[in-house]
């Protein structure tokens, strides 16, 4: 794992998420938990409307901290209910945290590959449908991270369980001189989560 990474992570302070918070993040641990029991693999995808930012940036960190505690087994996707473009400004963000990121020349919804250890393949992000191919079919469990995918997505096919675990959405700062760090903050407080995520999971 990239050196900046490691110590971004390692200085995560875990204990400043809420009780309340993590009953709500608990649900992932377990999922996870019985799923490499269940399906020696555990397969995550976090949906929201646009799969732009946030949807991206929990695949993302969940991949991370996957590894980070060297569980092996997880495999992390996302989606959306529409589809967009992974907006720059959470590229920027990433990269600025020590993500190495490039992109193909696609204008409209570029596919960006995104690094962030020397052995393991790049974490592949574009915007496309929760239902995409490249996503799975089953033996999931669908991670609802914003309200309006919550609410207008009751139900999807495949999906072993379905959770909400939503985050408000850092689109508000748009244009706004506090962009750039709402931008920021929403990355390490979903780094935080996905950690302490993970720094509970058992089976390894």
């Amino acid at each position: 794992m990239f050196l900046p990474i490691k110590n971004l992570l390692e200085g995560l302070d875990v204990d400043s998420i809420p009780l309340s918070r993590k009953r709500e993040l608990d649900q992932l641990t377990n999922y996870v938990n019985e799923s490499l029991n269940k399906h020696q693999k555990a397969q995550l995808t976090f949906i929201c409307t646009h799969n732009s930012r946030r949807s991206h940036l929990c695949q993302i960190w969940a991949q991370i901290a996957a590894r980070f505690y060297e569980i092996t087994d997880v495999h992390c996707y996302s989606g959306g209910t529409e589809t967009t473009a992974l907006y720059p400004r959470v590229v920027k963000t990433l990269k600025k945290q020590g993500l190495e990121i490039t992109k193909n020349n696609k204008k409209e919804n570029p596919k960006y590959y995104i690094e962030y250890s020397e052995v393991m393949p790049p974490i592949k992000a574009f915007s496309k449908l929760f239902n995409h191919e490249s996503n799975p079919t089953a033996n999931f469990i669908a991670v609802m991270t914003c309200d309006h995918a919550s609410e207008n997505c009751p139900f999807v096919p495949g999906a072993e369980q379905r959770i909400a675990l939503t985050y408000l959405d850092p689109k508000v700062s748009d244009g706004t001189p506090e962009q750039k760090a709402v931008y920021e903050e929403r990355s390490i407080q979903i780094a935080t989560e996905m950690k302490y995520v993970f720094s509970n999971v058992t089976t390894r």
